[in-house]
């Protein structure tokens, strides 16, 4: 770990009015701002994300000075009392003031520089049991004592640049890599129980398994049961790759499509909601509105459960996808697979895309040891969903469809 996320630096969550973050008041010389000293949350010095959980600080000295460095108090607050519901609990309000408390919220979190100064991280997210904070300097600020709030003016003001993303419920997300689709996959032989599985890699995510990486705060776990009626795109030779279409709960139907030629880690992708279409019309609606020379392929179930995996080194959010896929008309026909997707980064700071390639390679060689340690899976793949169904109806041509080929009249 690097020298800068030594537990010998000081760390502090920083409380003030909630019109500091959002401008809704103009500061004022005499509001106070309060100053938690907390453990070090950073899984290395400087991170991206920090998450902070309340009943893990213990008792924490807090001291409460007014925003021109003039002190107002001292105390030792014990982190489980801090907030009561997401209000100032009473320890806090004596030291801050009955008339601040009611607006009090975590501002930032500061974590102190080895070579001086302050890494900032802006609050985003603040509730009952913990708050999330995202890093918004490049470089660290306001160098000298902390007290002296040499660090208040450039940490709001950083807030201030970054307000549209920051103080938005999760603008604070970018997505590299637009309109593509990366991911390494894993054929599961023996198939496991994949509920079972996931709940068994989730724990050991949550247990700190995979360095620098934890379950993405409050959105570690989705369940995710369809059907799925996918269509072999056969021509023209531009859009070649697959078709599917996948029903929603409103009787409509989500169009999920990609471009590739070959199994391949990156592929083209894109995704139409709200598509009200007949199952009847669906090849109808490929060749004709479309345009599409299409074979269909036997429809499947789709159980899928998803881990979802954040960096919180650089922000990045992976996703672990464990699922099980069989054919409605033969259910014994199954295929189960593990994946791992780049999903969005939680920042307001650039990473570049080379970043995430990189990041992920080393969380594909983590997965594929512990895949191969429980014997389910010893290698990466990029066997596709097309892949599986083309095999299985090679070997078991009764699964075909009913008019499985449609070719458009009206071809490019």
């Amino acid at each position: 770990m690097p020298d800068d996320a030594t537990s010998d630096r000081g760390t502090w969550v920083v409380l003030g009015g909630v019109h500091l973050l959002n401008r809704t008041a103009p500061r004022r010389p005499d509001e106070p701002i309060v100053l938690v000293r907390v453990p070090p949350q950073e899984v290395c010095g400087p991170a991206t994300t920090v998450v902070v959980r309340w009943d893990t600080l213990g008792l924490c000295p807090a001291d409460a000075l007014r925003a021109d460095g003039g002190i107002l108090g001292a105390a030792r607050i014990d982190g489980r009392q801090m907030f009561h519901h997401s209000i100032a609990g009473p320890a806090l309000r004596e030291l801050a003031g009955a008339e601040a408390a009611p607006g009090l919220v975590p501002l930032c979190y500061l974590a102190e520089h080895t070579g001086g100064g302050y890494h900032a991280y802006a609050q985003i997210r603040f509730h009952p049991e913990d708050a999330c904070f995202v890093r918004t300097t490049r470089e660290p600020v306001g160098h000298g004592p902390i007290g002296e709030l040499r660090w208040l003016d450039p940490v709001l003001t950083a807030h201030a640049e970054s307000s549209t993303a920051l103080n938005n419920h999760l603008r604070y997300f970018r997505k590299h890599f637009s309109g593509t689709e990366l991911e390494y996959k894993y054929t599961l032989d023996p198939a496991p129980d994949v509920w079972s599985a996931s709940m068994e890699l989730l724990k050991v995510l949550r247990d700190g398994g995979l360095e620098y990486c934890q379950p993405e705060y409050r959105e570690e776990f989705q369940i995710h049961h369809t059907e799925n009626h996918l269509f072999d795109v056969i021509g023209p030779e531009p859009e070649i790759g697959y078709v599917s279409f996948i029903p929603t709960v409103t009787a409509g139907h989500v169009l999920k499509r990609k471009w590739f030629t070959e199994d391949a880690f990156a592929r083209r992708e894109a995704i139409t909601p709200g598509l009200d279409i007949a199952p009847d019309r669906f090849e109808a609606y490929l060749t004709d509105e479309l345009g599409l020379q299409v074979q269909a392929m036997p429809p499947f179930q789709r159980v899928r459960y998803d881990i979802q995996c954040e960096s919180m080194r650089t922000g990045h959010v992976y996703g672990i996808f464990l699922d099980r896929c069989s054919l409605l008309a033969a259910p014994e026909v199954a295929l189960s697979q593990c994946e791992l997707e780049y999903l969005r980064s939680r920042s307001v700071l650039d990473h570049g895309q080379d970043g995430v390639l990189s990041e992920m390679a080393r969380i594909n060689v983590w997965l594929r040891d512990y895949l191969a340690s429980r014997g389910w899976a010893t290698y990466h793949t990029f066997y596709s969903k097309r892949s599986f169904l083309r095999d299985t109806v090679a070997a078991r041509p009764d699964l075909v469809p009913p008019d499985g080929i449609r070719t458009s009249d009206n071809r490019p």
